[in-house]
């Protein structure tokens, strides 16, 4: 495997090479790491989630994310995930993911984490709403693989699926929660819109969208940010507006809230059908009304 510090693939070394990688190097356990990749029937367990009708995005099998070659397409990129992103979710990976799960309303009987990575938001959505389904979806095999070895470690019910968060080939008005971390900052703008499409289309009338990643105020604010971080869409990603993008997908009631002041969490709700609108009592209407943003052609 190869080790944090070297597994960037550049003719030059970047800001993250001479900075932060030997910083991780440090603080990364590679022993552990190399146990861990030596415990895991990595062929068989790729193989056991690929599913072939897939086809991956070109920006997805050229991009390489965190700095290492082919992305998430790769074992090394499965391995580092964790070690390296709770130095890197300040002030506390697992206090800002549960922004997100706090902010869920009700009891969901379905939910679905796109681009649910190794796994540890979808482990924290089970671990809240222990009677829902959760369902992760990922499009790197390997990082699923390691999602289903934490699941299995820590006993949670979680099931695991390769898919494209654009296509999911899922039925329609299925879920009651959609949610996506830490995924839009790693897509081009215009495959975060289209992923919000299809959660949509997903969600059953009155679901709720949740979107918790990099705080686009800050980075608009903090170029060094997007400099520091190998992210090859994070600038596009905080040039835009994930509020305009939630309400051209159709969604209502948006709102953003800060998370820290690196992270963001954004929500929206599939609207009711109209008869369902005119049974509620007056006052619920005009809340509902004041908290909907008109749509908007998205930055």
């Amino acid at each position: 495997m190869r080790g944090v510090d070297n597994s960037m693939a550049t003719q030059s070394k970047t800001l993250f090479e001479q900075f932060l990688a030997p910083i991780f190097s440090h603080l990364v356990d590679r022993d552990a790491l190399l146990r861990l990749r030596d415990s895991i029937d990595w062929e068989a367990g790729v193989a056991r989630f690929t599913n072939p009708q897939v086809v991956y995005p070109n920006y997805y099998k050229i991009s390489n994310f965190h700095g290492i070659k082919n992305g998430y397409l790769n074992v090394d990129a499965a391995l580092t995930y964790d070690p390296i992103t709770q130095y890197v979710l300040p002030p506390g990976e697992t206090w800002v993911r549960e922004s997100l799960v706090k902010a869920i309303n009700g009891e969901p009987r379905r939910i679905l984490d796109l681009g649910c990575g190794t796994g540890t938001t979808a482990l924290m959505l089970k671990r809240r709403f222990p009677d829902a389904e959760v369902i992760g979806l990922d499009l790197s095999p390997q990082m699923l693989v390691m999602a289903d070895y934490k699941a299995k470690a820590a006993a949670v019910d979680v099931s695991f699926r390769h898919g494209n968060a654009m296509a999911t080939g899922l039925p329609a008005a299925s879920f009651d929660v959609v949610c996506a971390t830490l995924l839009f900052h790693e897509t081009p703008p215009a495959v975060a819109k289209t992923i919000l499409s299809e959660a949509f289309r997903l969600l059953t009338p009155g679901g709720q969208m949740l979107v918790l990643d990099g705080n686009q105020r800050t980075l608009r604010a903090a170029d060094w940010l997007s400099t520091i971080f190998e992210e090859p869409f994070i600038r596009d990603y905080g040039q835009g507006n994930v509020d305009a993008w939630l309400g051209y997908a159709g969604f209502e009631r948006v709102r953003t809230e800060d998370v820290f002041w690196l992270n963001q969490l954004s929500y929206g709700r599939k609207p009711l059908p109209v008869a369902e609108r005119i049974e509620q009592p007056e006052g619920d209407r005009s809340a509902e009304s004041a908290e909907t943003v008109p749509l908007a052609q998205p930055a």
